[in-house]
């Protein structure tokens, strides 16, 4: 689709043009047409889907910012679209078998409270983020098939960052902090000068689910979210190449799926792990939940192997297979 992909480029370069008309039309506020905005663009040989496209920027008459807002609805939108699942998943009993925390399951309050911390972080630190993330990244080029790489790269940050966060002198103050409530960030901004004494926050779960995956302190959420902005603009800077606009909402996209399947707190027998072993899953970073330390990896498990920090988490996980076998073969019912 040419209105989706490449007219966007031209219509973003355009747009940094202090004399062309798109410029223009955005400082003196004047409703922009077709012919402003896509030049040499046949409208009646757009298919529906093109022209709502179309549509949607002429509405806002700035690439950028119709750009921004769309993928901050887009984040928004598949979020919580691939939350609710979970949701439900917590009130059916019978996959309580496939929970890996099973006498642990969240209240509908402590949902609640996480949905509006998560919101309040949305609007006050990803927001930016996503924002300026595709101008940067149309700066530096982004090709569709080097998804997978940016998983490396993003998983490698999260890995390194997110033992930096656990060392005892942040730990404290900012990867477990519970946020105070009421205000945004009023009587948070308090709590850093006090020193965040016996506070959590993305540790206050120790058996997450779905709707925790972005329910962090801000700051954490600016370092950690770095990898998902950053590996992509550095390999494409580094690299060089054309940005599609599709290709950073589907790695938005596969970013989210992937944040929110690993805090589910469930292991199917279908999960993905099930299928690449080196993926790490909810059940590795549920063990690092549950323990607060180790498996400190976002999607896979290579780093953590690298470096030693599953080591405890393997031996958990075998003596949990070897206390339900024991179990079974007395009939008795594994826990």
């Amino acid at each position: 689709m040419s209105v989706v992909t490449s007219v966007y480029t031209q219509l973003y370069n355009n747009s940094m043009q202090a004399g062309h008309t798109l410029f223009n039309l955005a400082v003196t506020a004047t409703k922009p047409v077709s012919h402003d905005l896509y030049p040499g663009v046949d409208v009646a040989s757009l298919n529906i889907f093109e022209k709502l496209w179309m549509d949607w920027y002429l509405y806002w008459g700035n690439p950028i910012i119709a750009t921004g807002i769309m993928a901050f609805l887009m984040h928004e939108v598949v979020y919580f679209g691939r939350c609710i699942p979970w949701v439900i998943i917590g009130h059916i009993r019978y996959f309580d078998q496939y929970k890996l925390q099973e006498t642990k399951i969240p209240t509908s309050r402590q949902q609640w409270e996480c949905t509006k911390m998560v919101l309040k972080t949305h609007f006050s630190v990803e927001l930016p983020q996503i924002y300026l993330f595709h101008p940067m990244a149309a700066s530096v080029g982004m090709k569709a098939h080097e998804l997978a790489l940016f998983f490396v790269m993003e998983d490698a940050w999260h890995y390194f960052a997110h033992r930096i966060l656990h060392h005892k002198r942040l730990y404290k103050h900012i990867h477990k902090v519970r946020m105070a409530r009421g205000g945004i960030y009023h009587k948070e901004l308090q709590l850093i000068d006090q020193g965040f004494h016996s506070m959590q926050m993305h540790h206050e779960f120790s058996a997450p689910f779905g709707l925790a995956a972005e329910y962090a302190h801000p700051i954490e959420v600016m370092v950690l979210g770095l990898g998902t902005v950053g590996s992509p603009l550095l390999w494409c800077w580094l690299s060089g190449g054309n940005m599609h606009l599709i290709t950073m909402y589907i790695w938005i996209m596969l970013r989210l799926f992937q944040a929110i399947d690993a805090h589910s707190g469930y292991d199917f027998p279908w999960s993905l792990n099930k299928i690449l072993p080196f993926w790490a899953g909810a059940d590795h970073h549920d063990y690092h939940h549950q323990s607060f330390a180790d498996c400190y990896s976002t999607s896979f498990r290579w780093l953590d192997a690298l470096f030693g920090t599953d080591k405890k988490y393997h031996a958990f996980r075998s003596n949990q297979r070897a206390e339900k076998a024991a179990k079974k073969a007395g009939g008795g019912k594994a826990q």
